[in-house]
């Protein structure tokens, strides 16, 4: 009997024919054998994080992305560009992800980073930030996760070099292993 090895995937936009939700579900539907990519929907339904809101009982939204992040082996970011950065949807499923403070449904989960954009440079500094973002929230970022790809001369859902990247990206994430310090 094979191990599976689940990864959440938080899509950075809303809108439900986005080039990266999109993109999410074709990495789902190529995952490798024994990779299952579960896309977390409900992200619109989550309050903007506030610790008043969290003091007792956190919202039903935030609750259920924290269990369906904490079940998840692996955490991987889906995402475009707004305005240089990540978009606000997916920095305040980090930051509710990342309470409480050192024992976040994010804390040690090995993270990734993947998008495209139709910019000439693929959403780099939104990935960038999202990187950023994740670490500190405690998750275990993959550097060799990362690909941010441009839109504007190439289908990205059809390419085969594109896809060929993000889906070795995908089996990076699945197959990381972290380092184990020596006695």
């Amino acid at each position: 009997m094979s191990e599976t090895t689940t990864v959440a995937v938080l899509v950075g936009s809303l809108r439900a024919d986005s080039l990266n939700r999109r993109l999410a579900e074709v990495l789902r539907d190529q995952a490798p054998e024994g990779v299952v990519l579960d896309i977390v929907d409900g992200l619109a339904d989550l309050p903007f994080y506030n610790e008043d809101l969290d003091a007792g009982d956190a919202p039903a939204a935030a609750v259920a992305l924290r269990e369906r992040v904490a079940a998840a082996d692996r955490v991987l970011a889906v995402t475009p560009e707004y305005n240089g950065t990540m978009p606000a949807v997916l920095n305040n499923a980090i930051d509710w992800l990342s309470r409480p403070y050192g024992a976040g449904a994010i804390v040690g989960k090995p993270f990734g980073v993947v998008g495209a954009t139709p910019t000439p440079y693929g959403g780099k500094w939104a990935h960038a930030d999202t990187v950023r973002s994740a670490g500190i929230a405690g998750a275990t970022v993959v550097e060799d996760v990362l690909v941010s790809q441009s839109a504007l001369e190439v289908d990205v859902l059809t390419d085969t070099e594109v896809l060929g990247r993000l889906t070795g990206a995908v089996q990076t994430l699945a197959a990381y292993q972290p380092a184990t310090s020596a006695a």
